[in-house]
């Protein structure tokens, strides 16, 4: 079994002063893959050297909506260089956030339109968070699918029904966290069992959402997604091989990247 941890802040200090260790306890478990998401430009240049410097990560580039106010001048242009870098298989993670006040509403928006215009001039897809703003999201995502095609992943799901086939419908896989195993998720497992299987993801947003049975644990990190791909498969009525062997599929199909190799 291998699965695809589609999500991990893998720069981040809980993680990356023991990252030898997070690497082996993941691949222990059959996490083979991870993407290393960056919030920012010097993030994401750490992200793009962990994927240089370990054959199982790759990275995605982009400035966090909730970071888009630190930016400084010449940040964005540095996001552009890395999207040519073939270490970066994705930008974002991007997005609109209306549940924290850090930044302008004004200005994620902007710094939402620049990745995904980056993202269809390069062919690449997009990591999309969303809070509290499903329509504002849609709205953008809209405007840009009137320029041409758009791939894309809405990260660490947490929406109803109605909202994942509206992002089904403008192209985007839809990725579920550790959210989904909680006790009181049983609507977001109901649409876990009903998206498509070319579009299904797993992920952990580790070093964020721990699973059950570590819900609150601190931090999170890969190995653990494959409780939460055991709680999708479980809701699919399929078994966890099977729920790693498509999600990983999906991944490598998304990203561009060649499926690992057989155990």
């Amino acid at each position: 079994m291998q699965l695809f941890d589609t999500h991990a802040h893998l720069d981040d200090d809980q993680l990356s002063s023991d990252i030898a260790q997070v690497i082996a306890r993941a691949a222990a478990v059959g996490v083979s893959q991870i993407l290393a998401v960056g919030t920012c430009l010097a993030s994401s240049r750490r992200c793009a050297d962990l994927a240089a410097q370990h054959p199982g990560i790759v990275a995605a580039a982009g400035i966090h909506p909730n970071h888009s106010h630190q930016a400084l001048s010449g940040d964005w242009e540095g996001i552009v260089r890395l999207a040519e870098e073939r270490r970066i298989v994705a930008l974002g993670e991007t997005g609109l956030d209306r549940h924290w006040d850090f930044a302008p509403f004004e200005l994620q928006q902007d710094y939402f339109a620049r990745h995904l215009r980056l993202a269809q001039e390069h062919d690449l897809p997009v990591v999309i968070h969303e809070r509290e703003c499903q329509a504002d999201i849609l709205a953008s995502l809209r405007a840009a699918v009137q320029r041409g095609p758009l791939r894309g992943i809405q990260h660490s799901f947490s929406g109803d029904e109605a909202y994942a086939e509206a992002c089904l419908e403008l192209g985007l896989s839809i990725s579920f966290s550790g959210m989904v195993t909680f006790k009181k998720s049983e609507e977001l497992r109901e649409v876990a069992a009903r998206i498509p299987a070319d579009r299904l993801l797993v992920e952990t947003d580790s070093p964020y959402l721990s699973p059950h049975p570590h819900r609150g644990q601190r931090p999170n990190e890969p190995a653990l997604v494959v409780h939460t791909a055991a709680c999708v498969a479980e809701a699919r009525g399929i078994s966890l091989a099977e729920l790693a062997k498509l999600t990983t599929a999906n991944a490598c199909r998304l990203f561009g990247i060649a499926p690992p190799a057989a155990n």
